[in-house]
């Protein structure tokens, strides 16, 4: 090869340059724009910790509801969430602690809302019923049972966390 095969002309000179420097600042663009749209996929879940909701002494066998708040984070929006829980102690003495989302359409049931069916939970919405334990009864809209929080008793205090799926409905 010759030394003038090796030189770059004026015109591959500047189409380098130019694709070198156009190619930098269209990353330089870019890369904000993918982290942004990969940041909250690859930011690890926020678990639910368990939130101290009553004290043991107020529990009674009959259902009483019991509200509270926990920490929610959506990618950067930080947020007290209200919650709800339908909490008693059932025949055993294990305390049980329910959703009141109604599993037909998510509204709130209420113990005792209808008279006609006393000791079940009532949708006002649909006519949804479940019994005391927050299974559906048959032949009424919800078709699956209430979800049951998860709980921890300690320092006699009622903790729940995450709302997870009843076991087995009717």
């Amino acid at each position: 090869m010759s030394e003038s095969d090796r030189k770059v002309t004026r015109r591959q000179f500047l189409t380098y340059t130019l694709t070198g420097v156009g190619g930098f600042m269209a990353a330089s663009m870019l890369m904000p724009m993918v982290r942004a749209a990969l940041d909250p996929i690859l930011k690890q879940e926020a678990g639910t910790d368990m939130v101290a909701v009553a004290r043991i002494s107020d529990i009674t066998n009959d259902p009483k509801r019991f509200d509270f708040k926990i920490k929610q984070v959506d990618a950067w929006y930080k947020s007290d969430e209200p919650k709800s829980a339908w909490v008693y102690k059932n025949e055993s003495g294990d305390i049980v602690a329910l959703s009141p989302v109604c599993k037909h359409l998510g509204c709130t049931v209420n113990w005792n809302g209808d008279t006609a069916h006393p000791n079940q939970y009532f949708c006002p919405c649909h006519g949804g019923r479940y019994e005391k334990s927050g299974i559906n009864i048959p032949n009424t809209p919800p078709l699956a049972p209430l979800d049951v929080y998860e709980s921890m008793l300690k320092d006699g205090t009622l903790y729940l966390g995450k709302a997870k799926p009843h076991g087995g409905g009717k």
